[in-house]
């Protein structure tokens, strides 16, 4: 097997520590594997491809990293085809949330959540996908 080694916060690297010891994982290289084939397994759902998709994502970060801020203004004007709403909104004293309604399709989605989770700083990054055909037509209830 190959050994890669990776740069990470000390707290982070406690969290995965704990987590395998919590969870009967042999070691955080375990961990870590797992983590990775989930990360690039996320987006390889044949069901979702080739159909027209709706997606949230959720952003928090430290209102004083301007960086982060700027980068989801940046990603929101690139992709501007893709986010059909976005949200900014202050939670608790230090945070901000980042919301963005997306429509389109797989591969458009992932690179957008890719690029997001790839943004230095971010504290949490959360996203849901789902067909918008899932919905059927609208029936009035007249």
């Amino acid at each position: 097997m190959t050994v890669v080694s990776v740069s990470m916060p000390e707290e982070l690297v406690e969290r995965i520590d704990a987590f395998a010891d919590e969870h009967g994982y042999t070691g955080r290289s375990e961990v870590v594997r797992e983590a990775s084939r989930n990360l690039l397994g996320e987006f390889e759902d044949k069901r979702l491809e080739n159909r027209d998709l709706m997606a949230v994502v959720t952003v928090i970060f430290d209102y004083e990293t301007t960086s982060v801020e700027e980068r989801m203004m940046g990603l929101r004007h690139d992709y501007e085809g893709l986010v059909v709403a976005n949200f900014h909104s202050h939670v608790g004293s230090h945070y901000c949330m980042e919301l963005f309604v997306l429509e389109g399709q797989l591969e458009t989605i992932s690179t957008f959540v890719g690029k997001i989770r790839a943004t230095q700083d971010t504290l949490s990054v959360d996203y849901s996908v789902m067909p918008v055909d899932e919905f059927g037509p609208f029936v009035s209830p007249e």
